[in-house]
């Protein structure tokens, strides 16, 4: 029998919130359900937060303090930024997975195909409706 994972506060207040990647909250969850410890203190660090208790990691957590905006992201995503910053957001990305900034990356990622796509068709409508005008000789 394998030794159960030793959980921190801070990792089930991430789990809260729902601020871990889907592996990590899957296997959480699934510790959950074996351990009934587990959720005692879970139910302790709601009660804590109803309270109005927070500890400094939940206030950043739940305010996403470390979170590029959106336009960070615009600006990562068109590759603008300096090298300094685009390591940060590929950090907070990949290494992190805060799955708050992947969503909003991946909205404005296909907010940027959608838009190449209609450029596309745009060009594609004038030309075809420019094309017989073309052809016709004065």
């Amino acid at each position: 029998m394998t030794t159960p994972r030793r959980l921190t506060d801070a990792e089930l207040e991430a789990y809260l919130e729902e601020t871990l990647a889907a592996e990590e909250m899957a296997a959480i969850e699934h510790e959950l359900r074996q351990r009934p410890e587990l959720l005692r203190r879970l139910s302790t660090i709601l009660g804590r937060r109803d309270a109005g208790l927070h500890s400094v990691g939940e206030i950043w957590r739940r305010h996403r303090l470390s979170c590029p905006d959106r336009q960070q992201l615009g600006s990562y995503l068109l590759g603008v930024l300096d090298n300094e910053h685009a390591n940060y957001i590929r950090f907070h990305l990949d290494q992190i997975g805060c799955r708050y900034c992947q969503a909003n990356y991946a909205d404005l990622r296909s907010q940027q195909e959608e838009t190449q796509e209609l450029i596309v068709t745009r060009r594609t409508k004038y030309f075809q409706s420019t094309a017989g005008h073309l052809r016709q000789t004065p």
